[in-house]
C-alpha cells in the first residue's frame, strides 16, 4: 500500500519512515491495539529539511576547501589555468563534507548551490587577494616594473596588429582609433583597468562554476543517499 507525503503529495510506501521525494518524516504505525484499530505514532527524530543549510558546519566545509581552491586559481599558481575545475570540484566536495553529518544525507541542488557560491566566493576572494598582492610586491617591492611594461607592451602590440588585420579585411580600418586604442592600453590607467577586468571576469567565472559544482554535488547525493526505510 502507498500513501501520500503531507508535504509534496508524491507517492510513499506504507513501510518508509521518509518521504523519498523531499525527506519528509512519516507516521510509522503500530501493530493493532486492544480495540482491533491500528494507531499511528508520529515519527518524532528530528530531520533536517532537504532543502535548507545548516549554514555553521557549511560554512567549516566550505572554508576548508576554498584555500586550496583559492590557491591553485591565483595568478602564481602553475595549474591557475585549471581554475574553473578546480572550483567546480571544491564546491562539490564541501557539499559532501558538509552532509556527512546532516540528515537526511542529501539535499536539494538549490542548498548544494547556495553552498557552492559561499565556497566559490571565499576562494575567489582568496585568488584575487593573491594574485593582486603578487602584482603589487613584483612591481614595487621587487622593482621588476620595467619587465612588466615591457611584457605588457608586447602584448598590447600584438593585439593591436591582429584587431587592425580584422579592421582592414572587413574595411572598417581607421589608423586614429587604433593608435587611441593602443595609447589607452599603455596608459597606466589603462593597463591597470584591463587588469582588474581581467581578475573580476575570472572571479565571476569561478563563482558560476562553484555554484554549479555544488548543485552537482548535491545532485549525485541525491541519487545515492536517499532516506533510509
Amino acid at each position: 500500500m502507498e500513501l501520500s507525503c503531507k508535504r509534496c503529495h508524491q507517492s510513499v510506501a506504507a513501510e518508509s519512515c521518509y518521504c523519498p521525494t523531499c525527506g519528509l518524516p512519516q507516521l510509522v504505525f503500530t501493530a493493532e491495539d486492544g480495540g482491533g484499530t491500528v494507531s499511528p505514532e508520529t515519527w518524532t527524530e528530528p530531520v533536517r529539511d532537504a532543502s535548507s543549510v545548516d549554514w555553521r558546519p557549511a560554512l567549516r566545509a566550505a572554508a576548508m576547501l576554498a584555500i586550496p581552491a583559492g590557491l591553485l586559481s591565483c595568478g602564481l599558481s602553475p595549474v591557475g589555468v585549471l581554475g574553473l575545475f578546480w572550483m567546480t570540484a571544491a564546491a562539490a566536495w564541501a557539499v559532501t563534507i558538509y552532509m556527512r553529518s546532516q540528515r537526511p544525507a542529501w539535499i536539494t541542488m538549490g542548498a548544494g548551490a547556495r553552498i557552492g557560491l559561499v565556497t566559490g566566493l571565499l576562494a575567489g576572494a582568496l585568488a584575487l587577494t593573491v594574485s593582486g598582492g603578487a602584482l603589487f610586491a613584483q612591481r614595487y617591492l621587487f622593482h621588476q616594473a620595467d619587465q612588466i611594461d615591457s611584457e605588457w607592451k608586447t602584448r598590447v602590440e600584438a593585439s593591436q596588429q591582429l584587431t587592425a588585420q580584422l579592421a582592414t579585411q572587413m574595411g572598417v580600418a581607421d589608423p586614429a582609433q587604433l593608435q587611441a586604442q593602443k595609447n589607452l592600453m599603455l596608459s597606466p590607467e589603462g593597463h591597470a583597468g584591463i587588469e582588474i577586468f581581467g581578475m573580476a571576469s575570472n572571479t565571476l567565472f569561478l563563482l558560476i562554476f562553484a555554484a554549479g559544482g555544488g548543485a552537482m554535488g548535491a545532485r549525485l547525493l541525491a541519487r545515492s543517499r536517499r532516506p533510509e526505510v
